[in-house]
């Protein structure tokens, strides 16, 4: 790579890709507004968990796999189940990740998904039941990165709800203090669904779902969760510490708006089953 200092290459890749959005155009020549090709699977590792999910834009790639269990509630929610999502940000998707305990960028990825699927209550943890305060379903959703090209945190987003979408698992019972499976299937009760939309902010021009060549230059990117009801369930300034105005949050919204339709129908296509 020469003998260029980090701060020559950012300074020489930031006037790049500015000069070329000032000519309304991307480093890949996508629009602005403009999604990578998407691609979901589900089912990919069926032996291993109650559901699972790989799902790709462009050249990022992550994993999704549910494990459902049974445990005891809370004690200050007795009659609701449990939903929980983790990532890790594995070196085999890039040599920016490093081996070792969950560092804050993955800790931020698994508190970003988890609040969409969370705050939209897309899973009724009241389904979730088995015995009010004695045994409830307990889904553990883990994220795993395979490849890393930008724009992490949307493509967990659609991992985890395809994964989240395509789950079975066996019912269980309580019978004299014992949990026993009754025969049957069940699906994760799902009554909703918030899929997140990133704009990143370069200079004065905002880019959804950005590369991370356009993610190593930017000022800041805004993630959003827009629900089946085209609610904003959650939203989330990250990716650097520049300013954004309010004009600009609006434009991201909108294009949050616009883009969701189309980021739902994805997984449900997907997963062959639809909510709402």
């Amino acid at each position: 790579m020469g003998d260029f200092s980090a701060e020559t290459i950012s300074h020489i890749d930031r006037k790049y890709v500015q000069d070329l959005l000032a000519k309304g155009e991307r480093v890949d020549g996508r629009a602005f507004d403009e999604y990578r090709d998407i691609e979901i699977q589900v089912d990919v590792v069926a032996a291993k968990s109650e559901g699972s999910a790989i799902a790709r834009i462009g050249d990022t790639r992550v994993i999704a796999g549910v494990k459902v269990l049974v445990g005891e509630p809370y004690p200050d929610t007795p009659d609701e189940g449990v939903t929980m999502i983790t990532a890790e940000m594995a070196p085999i998707a890039s040599p920016l990740f490093e081996v070792g305990p969950p560092k804050e960028d993955a800790i931020e990825l698994a508190r970003v998904v988890d609040r969409g699927v969370r705050e939209s209550e897309s899973v009724d943890v009241k389904g979730l039941v088995i015995e009010p305060g004695k045994k409830v379903y307990m889904v553990f959703c883990d994220l795993y990165t395979l490849e890393y090209d930008g724009n992490l945190i949307d493509a967990c987003s659609l991992a985890a709800n395809a994964a989240l979408l395509s789950t079975k698992f066996a019912e269980m019972k309580l019978e004299d203090d014992e949990v026993v499976p009754t025969g049957r299937e069940l699906e994760i009760p799902i009554k909703n669904l918030a899929v997140e939309c990133t704009v990143s902010k370069i200079g004065e021009h905002l880019v959804v779902d950005p590369v991370l060549k356009e993610e190593m230059v930017q000022d800041c990117r805004l993630t959003m969760a827009v629900d089946l009801n085209d609610h904003f369930t959650a939203m989330q300034k990250g990716g650097g510490t520049g300013p954004i105005a309010l004009k600009q949050v609006e434009e991201a919204m909108d294009i949050a708006l616009e883009k969701a339709q189309a980021l739902r129908e994805v997984i449900f296509e997907a997963t062959g089953r639809r909510i709402g």
